[in-house]
């Protein structure tokens, strides 16, 4: 039995694993590689390796980069079930044929160009029909329930506490009289975190892979994150400016949404007018309502005294185009949420474009950001960014605030991985940046964790 690491290997996207056991092989994760855009659509158009030597698929969260893919895996000839929780699968359906929109927009544009210099057209990496297609092989299994995934391999969902349904996979592999226990972390929460359960701890497993997102950092304290905002919304709003929140539809958006209410209910922000501009972001929030089964106990409470804790009297959710365009007129301070996180894509370009070189104003970072990004070169601070292929001049107030990261930090991580026990004999380190996999290995070692290795993409580890 062994392990091939083929993606999110020493960078924080297109996470892909294959686990081969008796024979059989098991496909952990089928995420989308975003990066440089040329070196993203070569990898995401060629998988690397053939969709029907794959037996089964186990899926841990709805992210893209986890996630994203799948529509080529089953297009390319992929017949097998899908394993995700309930939650993952709703997501899914939402975000997969929200992915192939975008891609079949994309296309669209640069077709355009390709018809003027007399170049052939190209195709989407997939399309919409694709998308739909490929949720009919999803099958839902509840948390805390095995279930066997093939030929000697069963697996049980844990919380992870990171977005809506995410979870850790504990993999039990048996090959004759060999068995072994593998757990994948998918990406880890927090503990204390807003509206999700806290991570269930795994214990006496054989071996790991681990995320390392935030391996080198410290976030800030969680009940330090409802002040920070209310701070930077009183700023900006007594400059008379926008507060513009690039944030991701799943997980993100919510947490805003569900701190503004809070703080607007406690009357430490002014009422001003708040709008989640992304037609995602409202279905994903619809999403939400639907998993009560997911939310914490004071989530649970609030829900139980205000049904909808996703909306209040200030916030409008905008889906029509038209609504999103007359947002860049408002000359009156406000909050406007959209996506994408990494401001790579969809709405959040257009208020950017409008409403960055106006120092009254704050763009907010509550996000990871991937190198090569334009959310990357705002946190950098550069002085000039371009948008939509033109440069502008960065006058608004960039302002970070990592307490809102849904991704374990790297005092959570150790103690997440330390907690496990004296059972595992190696932890992988993957999904993460050079810098931060390599100072979770360290971090790892000093706590007594020796363990620790950093595979190379496209190794293939034995699980002795």
């Amino acid at each position: 039995m062994n392990v091939q690491f083929l993606g999110a290997v020493r960078e924080t996207t297109g996470s892909m694993y294959i686990v081969a056991v008796n024979g059989k092989r098991v496909l952990l994760e089928c995420g989308l590689y975003q990066g440089r855009r040329k070196e993203a659509d070569n990898k995401n158009r060629h998988l690397p390796f053939e969709p029907m030597s794959i037996d089964a698929m186990v899926l841990s969260h709805a992210h893209m980069d986890h996630s994203g893919n799948i529509p080529t895996l089953v297009s390319r000839g992929y017949e097998g079930n899908i394993y995700a929780t309930p939650a993952t699968d709703d997501l899914c359906s939402v975000m997969l044929r929200d992915s192939a929109h975008i891609h079949e927009k994309d296309v669209e544009y640069v077709n355009k160009k390709h018809a003027k210099r007399g170049e052939p057209p190209v195709e989407p990496i997939y399309t919409l029909e694709e998308a739909e297609r490929s949720m009919n092989s999803f099958v839902t299994v509840a948390y805390d329930r095995w279930f066997y995934v093939t030929s000697g391999v069963r697996a049980v969902f844990r919380d992870a506490g990171h977005i809506l349904g995410s979870a850790t996979v504990t993999l039990e592999l048996r090959n004759g009289d060999t068995a072994r226990k593998l757990l994948f972390t998918g990406d880890l929460g927090r503990k204390n975190l807003p509206i999700l359960r806290d991570p269930v701890q795994v214990t006496g497993v054989d071996y790991v892979i681990s995320e390392s997102t935030y391996g080198g950092k410290v976030h800030p304290d969680i009940a330090e994150m409802e002040g920070q905002l209310a701070n930077v919304v009183l700023r900006t709003a007594s400059r008379g400016g926008k507060l513009i929140i690039p944030a991701f539809s799943v997980g993100r958006t919510q947490n805003i949404v569900y701190s503004l209410h809070n703080l607007f209910n406690a009357g430490r922000i002014p009422g001003i007018p708040i709008y989640v501009d992304s037609p995602l972001s409202t279905n994903v929030t619809e999403i939400f309502k639907l998993h009560p089964e997911c939310y914490d106990e004071a989530a649970l409470k609030m829900a139980e005294d205000a049904p909808n804790i996703f909306g209040f009297g200030r916030l409008q959710y905008i889906t029509d185009v038209e609504e999103s365009k007359r947002l860049n007129d408002i000359r009156f301070p406000c909050i406007i949420i959209s996506a994408s996180g990494m401001c790579e894509t969809g709405r959040i370009l257009h208020h950017l474009k409008n409403s960055i070189t106006d120092p009254r104003n704050t763009v907010l970072i509550v996000g990871y950001q991937s190198e090569h990004t334009l959310g990357r070169r705002l946190v950098e601070k550069e002085k000039t960014v371009k948008i939509f292929d033109e440069p502008y001049p960065v006058r608004a107030e960039v302002k970070v605030l990592n307490g809102y990261s849904a991704h374990a930090d790297s005092i959570e991580l150790v103690e997440y991985l330390r907690n496990i026990g004296d059972s595992v004999k190696r932890i992988f380190l993957v999904h993460g940046e050079p810098t931060q996999t390599d100072a979770l290995e360290d971090k790892l070692k000093s706590a007594g964790l020796g363990n620790a290795y950093i595979p190379q993409r496209g190794e293939t580890v034995e699980l002795n």
